[in-house]
């Protein structure tokens, strides 16, 4: 089956490398120079993932990746030409799963284009098997959460959590260790399956869009509490 990848850059040089890289390994890859072009051609094609620049003509990043996640859960990589730290949470505050600061190296984008590839594809596998889901499946159940993580559903006080691969697969890990202190460099090394580098804020930024899904308040949450300096537990 054919994996198709968008890459949404107005820089010539940039976008070209990509699709290179990307073609050797075997993905199909479709280009956009601009965010309206982008979120045309995302409407009109089944996409695995999708490469993007923040700063781009018509529509800039930040505003097309919120309008993926209104309907798409596929992988978002953001690509950024800025260093502040902000550029980099807000991004992953709208839904964006990873971040690239150029210049990058690109084999270490094929790799993460990769590692977000397994995880989606695992996610769509499991959801395609649904309805053949063993009679007693793996999940967690207390004060009004539901998490299945045999066909991936998720539900809050009986209303479905609309979640990416990311997103549930921190909140099932934070269940696994429920009542457990879980500190940020362990769930990134745990989910993302890297190694985690000082100052990533990353899992914080998730954290913070799953408690926004879950309509948590930021000073007292009832589920994803923060444990100051420690990490983050559900109780």
């Amino acid at each position: 089956m054919t994996t198709n990848v968008l890459v949404v850059e107005d820089e010539t040089e940039i976008a070209d490398l990509i699709e290179l890289y990307l073609t050797n390994e075997g993905l199909s890859v479709h280009r956009c120079s601009n965010g309206k072009d982008a979120l045309q051609c995302i409407q009109t094609t089944a996409f695995d993932l999708v490469l993007l620049d923040i700063m781009l003509p018509e529509m800039d990043g930040f505003t097309l990746c919120q309008r993926i996640r209104e309907t798409y859960h596929y992988p978002v990589i953001m690509l950024t030409a800025k260093v502040e730290e902000i550029d980099k949470i807000t991004g992953l505050t709208l839904g964006a799963d990873d971040y690239m600061t150029k210049p990058f190296n690109p084999l270490e984008m094929v790799a993460r284009v990769k590692a977000q590839l397994r995880r989606f594809k695992q996610y769509n596998h499991t959801k395609e098997n649904e309805k053949t889901a063993l009679a007693n499946p793996q999940m967690y159940e207390f004060a009004g959460l539901y998490i299945n993580k045999r066909n991936h559903k998720c539900f809050l006080y009986g209303k479905e959590l609309s979640l990416t691969p990311l997103e549930f697969s921190i909140l099932w890990y934070m269940c696994e260790n429920k009542g457990k202190v879980v500190s940020s460099e362990e769930l990134f090394e745990a989910v993302w399956g890297e190694n985690y580098l000082d100052n990533n804020n990353t899992v914080m930024a998730h954290i913070g869009r799953l408690r926004e899904k879950m309509n948590e308040k930021a000073r007292n949450p009832k589920f994803i509490k923060t444990v100051w300096g420690v990490g983050y537990t559900i109780e």
